[in-house]
């Protein structure tokens, strides 16, 4: 008997549709897959890692890989449209709960690949002197966040806000929503804005470009992580499974992660952010059902 979708998941599910139809061309779509193809969905939460893993694999495989990049909710509504793919990874638990309740992502193939802590994001050389959540609330700071209807990186933003009391007053100095992570990430290197609140790993991104400024312990409610795992509209279900193995298991993946700074382990995150809570793909989807009644 087919679970039923829970009245939140069904909610988010219309708001990245909507967010889809209304913004689709802020995903970057290369040509469909075929044989000896698989078509990926990969959350630009970490656009940069997959460029190189993805050049690796094809290399070692001879699999060629098209590569879908966008927000997790932009993703996830185009996978719900389209019901074709091989792979979906998210930025979050939460949209690889929602697609696994909605019977797109097969449960038992979904891996964690890599851990998120939100920060903010400054130019180089800090020339607005934010140096915590405080200074976001200065008159004249200009800040930028990820559009929290279906960047994962803005919800997380938004919570962070919540958790310290600041969002009714921050959000007076958001300028800009950002529809990805990476054009996120392009606001701060190319001074469009003064501070974003994105993940760690921005300043990996651009060096020399993007610092980074820490939050101070208790101040991060919740960190993520990059979820992946094989679409039961997968045609090449062996290749999507080879796929996953090596952008988690490779040691090429795991030095390219490493040299983006991105996280491997949930005590990597609790040195940087004592105390945030990450949970696991099963903990989402009991709270998505519930949530339902």
């Amino acid at each position: 008997m087919a679970r039923r979708l829970p009245a939140l998941l069904a909610a988010l599910a219309a708001a990245a549709l909507v967010a889809t139809l209304h913004v689709y061309g802020g995903s970057r779509v290369l040509s469909p897959g075929g044989r000896g193809e698989i078509t990926v969905y990969l959350c630009a939460a970490a656009e940069k890692p997959w460029e190189e893993i993805i050049k690796e694999f094809e290399h070692e495989t001879g699999i060629k890989v098209n590569a879908i990049y966008g927000s997790s909710g932009r993703l996830y509504a185009m996978i719900r449209m389209s019901r074709r793919g091989d792979v979906y990874a998210s930025a979050s638990p939460l949209y690889m709960a929602m697609a696994v309740l909605d019977g797109l992502v097969r449960p038992d193939s979904v891996r964690p690949v890599a851990y998120l802590v939100p920060v903010i994001l400054v130019p180089q050389g800090n020339p607005a002197g934010v140096r915590g959540l405080a200074d976001l609330l200065k008159p004249g700071i200009r800040v930028a966040i990820g559009d929290p209807s279906h960047v994962v990186v803005g919800q997380y933003a938004v919570e962070v806000l919540k958790h310290n009391g600041l969002w009714p007053q921050a959000r007076r100095n958001i300028v800009v929503y950002a529809e990805n992570f990476a054009k996120l990430v392009a606001l701060v290197a190319t001074g469009a804005v003064d501070a974003a609140i994105g993940w760690h790993v921005a300043g990996y991104w651009y060096p020399g470009r993007v610092e980074v400024v820490w939050l101070k312990p208790g101040q991060v409610p919740e960190a993520s992580y990059i979820a992946i795992g094989v679409l039961k509209t997968s045609r090449n279900p062996e290749a999507a499974r080879r796929f996953i193995e090596f952008v988690t298991g490779s040691d090429y993946a795991r030095k390219v992660w490493s040299k983006y700074h991105y996280f491997t382990s949930p005590q990597e995150v609790w040195k940087v952010a004592p105390g945030a809570s990450i949970p696991s793909i099963e903990e989402v989807e009991e709270r998505l059902q519930h949530s339902g009644g």
